[in-house]
């Protein structure tokens, strides 16, 4: 009797740590425990490392879970043999019946509930459960990993891809929370939240096809570039070398022509190879790097999409309402 008590305790203990765990990892706060984790915390320092390796994490929660329930399934054929040895199916099925709802409240939605409330909090005080857990399931989340990582070459998805959008739903959240103590005021805070939105979409969205754009040519004379970046109303234009197939050579800054008082054309600057489906934030951060640069956004295959310049960019954050 003890050992079957014992053990529909430990399979509820367990359900309701990692249940309760997993809700309270993607509530988390990744901004206050990288915070707490520079000022020394220890136990946010190991949160924040699980943060970075979700795939290892959930792996961990799907073992311990299937454990609880192991465990818990254990205990009540135990006990359905111990109280009735002679019962039949109908013990068989009303046993299960009976510890459902108790392990529904207290394995499930009571510590869901809790950990939903206080994430931070409950998680820092599970992190040297949590640890020991990783360590101990190990061998089966090694396994687990390795056939996500199957997965992922099929279906071409990242874990990254989760991160972002992890960090994004959380940012949210952190201007939902400020606005709430009055230090976003409403018209701040949609803007903010719009720039998120735009800038987690593929930069093709923002891309002046490559039918539509104006190029210039290795033949031409720097006033018949200079005509035509006026024309068009575009201060950098790709360039073309018309002997090769015409082929992408770089792109010419129309600021530098003006200053240049030589008659010939500058040599072309590189052009920022950028792909079609990467994020507008990532593509502004890549374009950033070099002072007025145009971005060459390619598909997966090399082939030119069009073009786009980190102004361009930048308008399309602070017009995203």
């Amino acid at each position: 009797m003890t050992l079957i008590a014992l053990l529909l305790l430990t399979g509820l203990l367990l359900s309701a740590f990692f249940s309760g765990s997993e809700t309270g990892f993607y509530r988390a706060s990744r901004v206050r425990m990288a915070i707490e984790a520079l000022a020394g915390d220890w136990s946010s320092r190991v949160l924040l490392w699980l943060v970075h390796q979700p795939t290892l994490f959930v792996a961990t929660s799907l073992v311990g879970n299937n454990l609880a329930n192991y465990v818990t399934s254990l205990a009540v054929v135990m006990a359905s043999q111990s109280f009735y040895p002679g019962g039949g199916a109908m013990v068989a099925v009303l046993g299960p019946m009976i510890i459902a709802p108790v392990l529904f409240i207290f394995g499930e939605l009571l510590p869901k509930n809790l950990f939903f409330e206080a994430p931070n909090r409950l998680l820092k005080r599970c992190t040297p459960a949590l640890l020991i857990c990783t360590i101990l399931f190990a061998p089966l989340t090694l396994l687990l990993w390795t056939f996500s990582r199957v997965l992922q070459l099929l279906t071409n998805n990242s874990p990254q891809e989760l991160r972002l959008r992890l960090a994004r739903r959380e940012l949210g959240e952190l201007l939902t929370e400020g606005h709430e103590m009055g230090i976003l005021l409403p018209a701040q805070q949609s803007l903010a939240q719009s720039m998120l939105a735009v800038a987690g979409l593929p930069v093709k969205s923002f891309t002046l096809p490559a039918g539509r754009a104006v190029r210039a040519t290795t033949t031409m004379s720097k006033s018949d570039v200079l005509r035509l970046a006026q024309r068009h109303n575009r201060t950098l234009l790709p360039v073309e070398d018309a002997r090769h197939g015409r082929k992408l050579v770089g792109f010419l800054r129309m600021m530098d022509l003006y200053f240049d008082r030589s008659l010939t054309l500058p040599a072309p600057r590189p052009l920022i190879d950028l792909q079609a489906e990467q994020s507008c934030l990532s593509a502004l951060r890549q374009l950033g790097q070099i002072d007025d640069a145009l971005g060459h956004v390619i598909d997966n295959d090399g082939k030119t999409v069009g073009f786009v310049t980190g102004r361009e960019l930048q308008l399309a954050l602070l017009r995203a309402e």
